[in-house]
């Protein structure tokens, strides 16, 4: 890239102009598309209710026909821009129809009256996602750092590892860790995965709906840094075949009463409810989860819910620290790389708060 365009790109503009760019981001018809465009706005914006609603074109999007394909975006969740710096923002936004009614694809909006139900607001739910993901080589799908056509040696000096010919693509993760933190993103901490080429971060704790908006501003921030670096960024699962771990979306999780004295009770009642819904949650977990949910490579098997202090081959998993306390969090690892993270925090927190079995 020319040196001119470089500083084209980097150019501060805030010494001519109050102007900034808000660039509107919202989740496409397929799932995990993440699609967003630009506008103009005379001023800096910290609250998402004072930022204008925006329509684009639902049918290019899978979300309309077209020939009624307006879709309006309603702005939920503001971070800054690490791209644009100064007071550009980010804008995570959810999809409405003309009328107000939210998308099919729209999971924002019922996880929202979950999280604002009065009985779930006494509880404060805490979440700790631990978004892993697999870095491809752009043409050749292929993960980065692996022979194409090839395989590198097995499993086991990755996970955490360090050398040129154990961590690849090291730079995108810093880059990345460094975006969410200046975004306002509650990104607490990453590391290289057991399989080569694969990495993960984690957000949180976070409250409520705040988890899920984080953690999809997180994912778009990857795929803007990857794109830049000519990678791509895949959510799959289960990215290889074979004796490979897959990937996941461990989703840590606490109310109040599980944080104070008598916790560890509250604790084993709401994994015995998650028990009793294990098919449910199975199936909002994501999709191609069966591929990775083997009872190997750090799973259990998709079809048995089972529980366990320190076992990371349960469906959750309770921690030594929360075991000795007796007050604390579990993990629930179960949610694949690729599932929405407002589907699973709202469906954990009505399975453990609101349902009645």
């Amino acid at each position: 890239m020319s040196s001119l365009l470089t500083d084209l790109i980097n150019l501060d503009v805030s010494g001519c102009t109050d102007k900034i760019i808000a660039e509107y981001v919202w989740i496409g018809g397929f799932g995990m598309d993440l699609r967003s465009k630009a506008r103009t706005l005379p001023g800096p914006v910290s609250d998402p209710s004072k930022l204008p609603k925006w329509n684009y074109d639902g049918s290019s999007t899978n979300q309309a026909p077209g020939d009624n394909s307006e879709v309006i975006l309603y702005p939920q969740a503001i971070y800054k821009d690490p791209f644009r710096r100064g007071n550009n923002i980010l804008v995570m936004c959810d999809a409405y129809t003309p009328q107000g009614d939210p998308l099919p694809t729209n999971k924002r909006h019922n996880a929202a009256k979950v999280f604002s139900h009065s009985d779930v607001v006494a509880e404060e739910p805490w979440f700790g996602i631990e978004q892993e993901y697999t870095l491809l080589q752009k043409d050749v799908n292929w993960p980065l750092g692996w022979p194409v056509g090839g395989f590198p040696a097995p499993q086991g000096p990755y996970y955490c590892g360090t050398g040129a010919d154990k961590a690849f693509g090291r730079d995108i993760v810093d880059a990345h860790y460094k975006a969410c933190l200046y975004a306002g993103i509650n990104i607490s901490g990453t590391n290289g995965e057991v399989m080569p080429g694969q990495w993960e971060f984690q957000v949180g704790p976070s409250v409520g709906i705040s988890a899920g908006d984080q953690v999809w501003m997180a994912r778009y921030i990857l795929e803007r840094i990857t794109e830049m670096a000519g990678v791509i960024v895949s959510f799959d699962p289960k990215p290889v075949p074979g004796d490979w771990n897959g990937a996941g979306a461990h989703t840590n999780y606490s109310t109040k009463s599980m944080r104070n004295e008598g916790g560890y009770e509250v604790i084993k009642k709401a994994i015995e409810k998650l028990g009793k819904r294990h098919l449910e949650h199975i199936a909002a977990y994501g999709e191609g989860n069966e591929r990775r949910l083997t009872g190997k490579h750090e799973t259990a098997d998709i079809k048995n819910f089972k529980w366990g202090v320190a076992n990371r081959g349960a469906s959750i998993r309770v921690g030594r620290e929360t075991e000795r306390e007796k007050k604390g969090y579990f993990e629930d690892r179960r949610p694949s790389s690729n599932m929405d993270p407002y589907v699973v925090t709202s469906m954990i927190a009505e399975t453990t708060l609101l349902w009645k079995p």
